[in-house]
């Protein structure tokens, strides 16, 4: 008899990991593979998606799992998975990160937000949805989300058995970080341990969403005449909280002196300037604030600055709205941005 709770029409169970480059999915999915073939003697398959410059930017793991007597012979990305692991919560705005969710799918999501709130961000109609602080656990053990999120996914997955996947994990890291072996274990039973539901029942009025693979607007066929570039990478429309990993920088104005390092090795120019007059009348350039909708969260600025003005805190729903500090862009002729 299959211990696996459902199956597609060709056999398999399937997760998909949707994450960014650098918390650590596409490790996260081998793991969860490699414990439920050892430890079932299930059939199994893992890969990953991902860009060529990976870290902060979108990432997908999938992965699948059928009896022992059926044959993975389907390598394709998983559109209709019976699980879905969301590693950074911000990915909704770029990444329809639940499209071909089934009716009786479950959804895990990294944040420290109520159910309701995250169900209207992720605009979920139907299903279980549940809430792990994998970044939390992560910061307080020293370790990385995806341990947290491994735990939460075995304890959604409860056919899986936890113990080899305690084992997978010290295969994993007690040859080249043996120091990291109890900490992840730590935080993998954390992450079982916290994890948190809530189900919201399918009403009538309400179709399954069905999953909707992304067309490129711009083809052979409907590139604009001269090769016109609509969407350049440095587009003052660009949001790259989608690609922080939870941290950001905290300005306190009253200890910054306008010594301008923190600028000097900003990659994304997020530092926003006026002109202004010093003491004796004199010309001088001072910080205004920070555009947070550019920042990365790399924290150079941090380890650049001379004072305490630029501290580290975690990212909390709101801040980055409250202290964002708008660049003011010229427009061009015509009105274009």
């Amino acid at each position: 008899m299959s211990i696996l709770p459902k199956k597609n029409k060709l056999g398999f169970f399937e997760i998909r990991l949707e994450s960014i480059g650098g918390l650590g999915a596409n490790l996260a999915g081998k793991m969860l593979a490699e414990a439920g073939v050892l430890g079932l003697n299930l059939n199994g398959s893992n890969f990953s998606s991902y860009g060529s410059e990976k870290k902060g930017s979108p990432v997908k793991s999938f992965i699948r799992f059928c009896d022992s007597d059926t044959e993975i012979r389907d390598h394709s990305p998983i559109e209709e998975p019976h699980v879905i692991g969301v590693f950074h919560e911000a990915l909704y705005k770029m990444v329809d990160v639940v499209s071909g969710m089934p009716t009786d799918g479950i959804v895990l999501v990294n944040s420290t937000r109520g159910f309701d709130s995250i169900k209207d961000d992720l605009n979920i109609k139907y299903g279980t949805l549940a809430i792990i602080d994998a970044l939390g656990i992560a910061v307080e053990e020293k370790t990385k989300v995806n341990t947290a999120m491994l735990g939460a996914l075995f304890k959604i997955c409860d056919f899986l058995d936890a113990d080899t996947m305690r084992d997978v994990i010290r295969k994993t890291f007690e040859k080249k970080y043996p120091h990291l072996v109890e900490p992840n274990i730590r935080t993998f039973n954390r992450g079982y341990e916290e994890v948190q539901f809530k189900n919201y029942d399918i009403s009538l009025n309400v179709e399954k969403k069905d999953f909707e693979r992304s067309l490129s607007l711009l083809g052979y066929e409907t590139q604009e005449i001269g090769g016109v570039i609509l969407a350049n990478g440095n587009s003052i429309l660009k949001d790259l909280s989608g690609s922080r990993q939870g941290f950001i920088p905290r300005l306190e104005m009253d200890k910054c002196i306008s010594c301008a390092a923190c600028d000097t090795v900003c990659p994304d120019n997020c530092f926003v300037w006026e002109e202004g007059e010093d003491k004796r009348g004199r010309k001088q350039m001072f910080l205004k604030g920070i555009d947070y909708q550019y920042c990365k969260g790399c924290l150079k600025c941090i380890e650049a600055c001379p004072t305490v003005a630029l501290t580290e805190m975690r990212e909390e729903s709101g801040y980055v709205d409250a202290h964002r500090v708008p660049h003011k862009f010229p427009l061009l002729v015509g009105g274009a941005i």
